[in-house]
């Protein structure tokens, strides 16, 4: 446990895109008394993403710099990571994501919660196993999100990627236009929507869609949040923010 005088339940350290501007004020929004959220940055050049040999650069410009960031936040002795962005830690399916999530933990010194992982357990949860999935990535990228979760048993039934045309980029996807998105893929096959990509904001669509349609909405950043509280033992259940935090 913390003996900080603000997180004396737990202090987060959170490792981010520098080019992300949504999921700090996300994870902010999902703080409980006790607990505090410390961010460093990746260092990522804001560059142009067309094809997938570019959407591989930045995957690779991100991965170059991580061990960095992690090494900034651990200065401040944080009681637990969690990771603030995803196509990584989805990268070549479950296996060697969940090898790559154990490294950075063996560094560091303290456990790791990623929205890959923590996807995974909101999904088992809900017991879906057909899911639609909204990305805001290149082909390249959806391939290993699919080969991700085929890995942990769900049938990948759909897929919208959204070819954002840099990091930055994708926190300028609208509401509206994501709603759009998801009232095309839903039908009776899917039991459950995912949204990947820690800078697209789905929380509070995901809230609403998932009254609206009755079924699982499960935004990344909502998941890797509550599955990093509820594995430091902080059960606080908060309403406004889906079924997750508010039930389980």
């Amino acid at each position: 446990m913390s003996k900080d005088a603000r997180a004396w339940r737990c202090k987060f350290a959170v490792v981010a895109p520098s080019t992300n501007t949504i999921v700090q004020p996300d994870m902010d929004d999902l703080r409980v008394p006790g607990v505090t959220n410390h961010f460093g940055r990746i260092e990522v050049p804001n560059m142009k993403v067309r094809n997938d040999d570019e959407f591989l650069a930045l995957v690779e410009a991100i991965g170059s710099t991580l061990y960095a960031a992690v090494d900034r936040c651990m200065t401040c002795e944080p009681d637990y990571l969690i990771m603030g962005m995803s196509a990584l830690m989805f990268w070549d399916g479950r296996a060697p994501s969940e090898k790559r999530m154990q490294d950075l933990s063996d560094h560091c010194g303290v456990k790791v919660s990623a929205g890959s992982f923590a996807c995974e357990t909101a999904l088992n949860l809900f017991k879906a196993k057909r899911i639609a999935v909204i990305s805001p990535y290149f082909p390249i990228s959806d391939t290993n999100v699919t080969l991700f979760f085929q890995d942990c048993g769900f049938e990948v039934v759909k897929f919208r990627g959204l070819k954002c045309g840099s990091p930055v980029a994708i926190a300028h996807v609208q509401p509206q236009e994501l709603r759009a998105h998801v009232l095309e893929m839903d039908d009776d096959s899917i039991d459950a929507f995912v949204q990947v990509g820690t800078n697209l904001s789905m929380v509070a669509l995901c809230n609403e869609m998932a009254l609206e349609l009755g079924k699982p909405m499960i935004p990344i950043n909502t998941a890797t949040y509550w599955h990093a509280l509820r594995a430091n033992g902080i059960m606080d259940q908060i309403d406004g923010y889906g079924p997750l935090m508010a039930n389980h």
